[in-house]
């Protein structure tokens, strides 16, 4: 199974250089809409319910201080993905691709599966809020619309 450095890496080769911020949120909608079309996940790590949106903790600590992220700076291994998981990708990247990350943040905080990871937690106002968001609940809200 490919890492998410893997879907990084083949991202960023199709976007060009991305703010970390933009590279969470296409690699959380490459994976939610993986699950969503094909039942399997794209990678095993997992996603956070953070304040501004899904984040993965490992790719956060890796290019936070990175502006712009680009391709190169990835070790991902992009050949690792199937044909299938690239076209998935191909089209998440076309549905999202050209949105700004903040753009992508609020979308995600409209949507149940951050949104009921956070209020698992029930963090106030403000608070750091580092619950998993469930690839079952992924899987569920994005096969639903």
């Amino acid at each position: 199974m490919p890492s998410i450095l893997d879907a990084a890496k083949y991202i960023l080769e199709k976007q060009g250089s991305l703010s970390a911020l933009k590279l969470q949120k296409l690699t959380y909608y490459t994976h939610a809409w993986c699950l969503a079309w094909t039942d399997e996940a794209l990678f095993p790590e997992e996603f956070q319910a953070w304040r501004n949106g899904p984040v993965n903790p490992d790719l956060y600590q890796r290019y936070r201080d990175e502006y712009p992220v680009t391709s190169t700076m990835v070790p991902g291994d992009s050949a690792t993905l199937s044909e299938d998981q690239q076209d998935t990708i191909d089209h998440v990247l076309k549905a999202y691709g050209d949105k700004s990350p903040q753009w992508l943040s609020d979308l995600t905080h409209a949507e149940d599966p951050w949104r009921n990871a956070c209020d698992r937690a029930h963090p106030q106002a403000g608070e750091h809020c580092d619950e998993v968001i469930a690839k079952t609940e992924m899987l569920e809200y994005y096969a639903s619309l």
